[in-house]
């Protein structure tokens, strides 16, 4: 059992939570993920780490409550333990000192981009990284990314905090700035990478992209993650999950990422009425 150590509400639907996994928090990478199962009956489900203590002996990631699993783990308290804890998988991130470098996050990016703006940080880039949230209630992380970028440019949709406007419109602005920029880095949903990469591939600039959202087994062997990639099928968690956005065949991958949100919905409303009654 992988006993949860801390857990923090980082939004009204975004937990933090620290699990106990030493084994796991000796190997992990910036880029890597891992594979929760709440308990003996659930599903395995992919998470991004989003820290790890080694001296602690412990993995940090973050939870969206969007469907059943999500929100059984954001119900648990500290104290509480998971059935199963399976990691570090998929390659590490690619590290390597190119100069100015852009990360980009929304959601729960805010959080995982934070390993990886580290490592860019501590080889010697400057990082230039920018978070976007509708309004000030949906952000988080801002502390330990600022501490990790040379600048932080926060955004909401609202103007409730920072500058007002969506994250590819002030992307483009930096882009066109003085600062030449080598390379992006964009976590966060589907849709949004797929901008990210729009936008800077009329710059020419290589952005990689975190492919997690398309998870499901993370072994490889279902194939749910399977995503064209310069043509060349791919999967997510086996070969990935960090791809180039400019490769990533979009139109094929939110087409697949439709299929099923119906039955999501289903499961969800399953959940709130056997469980709790409150959802």
């Amino acid at each position: 059992m992988f006993k949860i150590l801390h857990k923090e509400d980082l939004t009204s639907t975004v937990r933090l939570l620290e699990i106990e996994a030493p084994a796991v928090a000796q190997k992990a990478q910036p880029g890597q993920f891992v594979m929760v199962m709440v308990d003996e009956s659930g599903e395995r489900i992919p998470l991004t780490i989003a820290d790890w203590d080694s001296g602690r002996g412990s993995i940090s990631v973050v939870v969206s409550e969007v469907g059943t699993t999500t929100r059984k783990l954001g119900a648990l308290k500290q104290g509480d333990a998971l059935a199963h804890f399976t990691g570090p998988l998929g390659k590490p991130a690619d590290i390597d000192r190119v100069g100015n470098v852009t990360c980009v996050a929304m959601g729960y990016g805010m959080a995982t981009i934070v390993p990886i703006a580290r490592a860019l940080h501590e080889t010697g880039n400057r990082v230039f990284s920018i978070i976007s949230a509708p309004t000030r209630a949906d952000l988080f992380g801002i502390d330990r990314l600022s501490n990790v970028s040379d600048t932080l440019l926060v955004t909401t949709s609202d103007g409730s905090y920072g500058e007002k406007g969506w994250v590819i419109e002030h992307l483009r602005q930096m882009l066109k700035g003085n600062e030449p920029i080598n390379k992006v880095f964009a976590i966060g949903s589907v849709c949004m990478m797929k901008l990210v990469s729009a936008v800077t591939k009329e710059f020419g600039i290589k952005t990689v992209v975190t492919l997690n959202p398309v998870m499901v087994d993370g072994t490889g062997m279902c194939g749910a993650c399977r995503v064209s990639v310069g043509g060349t099928t791919k999967f997510a968690c086996v070969d990935g999950p960090e791809f180039d956005g400019h490769e990533v065949d979009w139109e094929l991958l939110m087409a697949r990422r439709c299929t099923y949100p119906a039955s999501l919905g289903e499961a969800a409303t399953i959940y709130r009425c056997q469980y709790c009654g409150q959802w």
